[in-house]
């Protein structure tokens, strides 16, 4: 397989994990609520932006910076840090929601959030692969 055709299905791997990403968070920490107090209308959550924007950054930010070979450096540092960002942010959550939820409920490993830092660090893996791709080439 030639080094282009290497490095676009990394990229679509790369598009699928933080689209897949950005549809999860979203689903877990939707920006808007219906009202309960005043039904039709809808309340905005500010404090779950960062939970939305980090995702989209990666789909549109990182993808786009690892189109050129000139700006892969970039989008490899930029993807590195909003892993880190996603890893600690996670984990934090998961560490409070396993305090919250009783022992007795489920295993921990499925209320933890161990797979979807797991899933961020693919998505690195990946960015690496594609950053190494176009290092090869030069």
């Amino acid at each position: 397989m030639s080094a282009a055709n290497s490095r676009r299905t990394l990229l679509a791997a790369l598009v699928l994990l933080a689209l897949t990403a950005l549809v999860l968070h979203y689903l877990a920490h939707p920006i808007l609520l219906p009202d309960k107090d005043h039904p039709g209308q809808t309340v905005f959550r500010g404090s779950l932006v960062a939970a939305t924007l980090l995702p989209l950054v990666d789909l549109v930010v990182v993808t786009g910076l690892f189109l050129a070979r000139g700006t892969a450096p970039l989008a490899y540092l930029l993807n590195g840090v909003l892993v880190i960002y996603g890893t600690v942010l996670m984990g934090h959550f998961g560490l409070v929601k396993l305090a919250a939820i009783p022992p007795a409920t489920s295993p921990w490993i499925f209320r933890s959030m161990l797979h979807d830092i797991a899933l961020a660090w693919v998505d690195f893996l990946v960015g690496k692969a594609l950053f190494e791709s176009w290092v090869r080439e030069a």
